[in-house]
């Protein structure tokens, strides 16, 4: 996996999404999880540890991890979570992926006008805002053109912030001049929760982990949803279906997520309307 350990609940949810299809771990399957911290050099060669070892299906969450994988084989099975898969080259279409990847369609950048304007009403009077992207991870580019055309529509002016990874964005932080920040989903770390907080910068992610960890809200597919579906993919592959037969599925279930204690903390009143409508809130 790309993204960090703490902000990941596959270790938790895919074994129980397996265990209610007939598969334990130990017993009639073996799970191996590695997680690559946000590195990219790392999540690389972690795909080439994992294709070494001749396992019977590969699973993964975000583009960068899935990209080394589908780099690092071209024959065994990928089940993957990632935005906009077919944008990105993972596959060929959603109906029919071909080739040795499918799974389920993640936090697409067609979410981008609808978390926009969630985050807009939490700050009503913010002009400009940041869009922390990644120079590597290719979902950057559609993830970087729907917000262009997001806060074009809704009157809001972009600064992007492009960095080759988690531990640039500090820097890019300090020389942001926005009102709240957007943040690509690769990028998401407890480090970057902290330092936004401490910059008193309102975030908007793709990620419920990340808002437990301090940001201030989260519109997104509700990933445990992915991760149920992902299992049920695995198990077709292992009961010999072709990854190149198995259409890449979208997400059905979406949540709304804020803490509430980081608003407090940046002095935001969030309007009751925006609360009723959220599906968890952190207090």
């Amino acid at each position: 996996m790309f993204r960090t350990r703490a902000l990941s609940r596959l270790p938790e949810v895919f074994p129980r999404a397996l265990r209610q299809l007939g598969y334990v771990d130990g017993r009639n399957i073996h799970l191996e999880f590695r997680f690559a911290e946000g590195r990219e050099d790392r999540v690389r060669a972690i795909a080439t540890e994992l294709v070494r070892s001749n396992v019977a299906v590969l699973v993964s969450e975000d583009t960068p991890a899935a990209r080394a994988l589908k780099d690092a084989t071209g024959t065994i099975p990928i089940v993957i979570v990632a935005g906009d898969p077919v944008g990105t080259g993972l596959v060929a279409s959603l109906a029919r992926p071909g080739g040795n990847v499918t799974g389920v369609a993640g936090a697409g950048a067609d979410l981008a006008g609808k978390s926009l304007q969630l985050f807009q009403e939490l700050l009503p009077s913010a002009t400009r805002m940041g869009l922390l992207a990644s120079r590597t991870d290719p979902f950057a580019t559609p993830f970087r053109e729907q917000n262009r055309k997001a806060a074009a529509t809704l009157k809001i002016q972009l600064q992007e912030l492009i960095v080759g990874g988690p531990a640039e964005s500090e820097a890019a932080l300090a020389k942001a001049n926005v009102d709240g920040l957007i943040v690509q989903p690769s990028l998401a770390t407890p480090h970057l929760a902290a330092l936004a907080l401490r910059a008193r910068l309102p975030t908007l992610v793709a990620s419920t982990p990340f808002v437990r960890a301090g940001g201030l809200m989260s519109y997104a597919p509700d990933r445990d949803n992915l991760y149920e579906k992902m299992a049920a993919q695995v198990d077709k592959i292992l009961k010999g279906a072709r990854p190149a037969d198995l259409p890449v599925e979208q997400p059905t279930k979406f949540e709304l997520v804020i803490n509430v204690k980081t608003a407090k903390a940046l002095g935001l009143p969030i309007p009751p309307s925006v609360l009723a409508r959220a599906d968890e809130i952190f207090q």
